[in-house]
């Protein structure tokens, strides 16, 4: 997440206007965040309340991917009033956000990979589906995308707490990545992760997609279901790229809007950091019939209460 540039536009003395779309921004940020882990919230209360969720791997591979966006959106949401109701905060704090709200957004097209390959498993070699895909390999799955998140964030902290003096521990600064961990090597590390990361979840998103394609001349309910769930996979990981190339996408934008920064910059917070995680409720939530009669009970808060 960014918010660098959102810092950058404060100053001692805010205008009226301003503060009343920091306001506004911030009012729609926080019931959007509200909204989705409103749901999000319900998924997991879903999963938890039923045993045929919980020996799935293909629920347990969501609703992980539901509790990394409640945290991510929660973290990102913070992060965001924070830059405008102060300039800058410590930095233990800045930096315990700030580890974390990586780490979440590193595991989302990981986990839609994961994701991806369970669903090619299940349609294309369903008689092998029950050996591969284990409760217990799942988890340890889930174990590997917080280890691979975590190896790929690791030097950057390693290099910060190395190279910093004591006293910088003890400063303010800007809560955002580039100012944190300001090192060339740091920058270059991250930019060669990131496309390692998409081009490894691209190629297993497209594989998938296409062994489900074809793996049947005529589609069954089932093969036109996880191709249309994979698409989704697809057009969410394509949203959550928006954050590598966030840079170059403002760019684009204020060159064709040059008076616009702060509407662009609310915008573009919606759209990468916010709406890829309005997606994941859609995918199972809603689209699969098994969860979709659960959770809308619990959504419209329709639970019986035994005494």
């Amino acid at each position: 997440m960014n918010l660098s540039s959102v810092n950058g536009t404060l100053s001692p003395w805010i205008p009226s206007a301003f503060f009343r779309i920091a306001v506004t921004n911030n009012m729609i940020v926080t019931i959007l965040c509200l909204s989705i882990n409103y749901i999000n919230g319900t998924l997991v209360y879903t999963f938890r309340k039923h045993q045929i969720f919980n020996t799935n791997p293909r629920y347990i591979l969501f609703i992980h991917l539901v509790i990394n966006d409640i945290i991510q959106l929660v973290l990102s949401t913070s992060l965001y009033i924070l830059s405008y109701a102060f300039r800058t905060i410590y930095v233990p704090i800045c930096l315990i956000l700030l580890v974390v709200s990586i780490l979440t957004t590193l595991n989302t097209p990981l986990n839609l990979a994961a994701m991806a390959v369970e669903c090619y498993i299940a349609i294309c070699i369903p008689l092998r589906h029950g050996q591969i895909c284990t409760i217990r390999k799942t988890y340890i799955l889930i174990g590997l995308i917080w280890a691979m998140s975590f190896a790929s964030i690791l030097p950057d902290v390693v290099i910060l707490l190395a190279s910093e003096p004591l006293q910088f521990f003890y400063s303010r600064v800007v809560c955002d990545r580039d100012p944190v961990f300001s090192s060339a090597y740091s920058r270059k590390k991250r930019d060669i992760s990131h496309i390692i990361f998409l081009v490894l979840v691209w190629l297993t998103l497209l594989y998938s997609y296409f062994r489900i394609l074809f793996a049947a001349k005529e589609a069954t309910r089932g093969m036109k279901k996880a191709r249309k769930t994979i698409l989704l996979h697809g057009f969410q990981l394509l949203l959550c790229m928006l954050t590598y190339i966030r840079p170059m996408f403002l760019a684009g934008l204020f060159h064709f809007f040059p008076t616009q920064h702060r509407a662009i910059y609310f915008a573009s917070y919606v759209i990468i950091n916010i709406l890829p995680r309005f997606i994941s409720p859609i995918v199972y939530g809603l689209r699969d019939q098994t969860f979709r009669q659960h959770v809308i009970r619990y959504l419209l808060c329709k639970v019986s209460i035994s005494f």
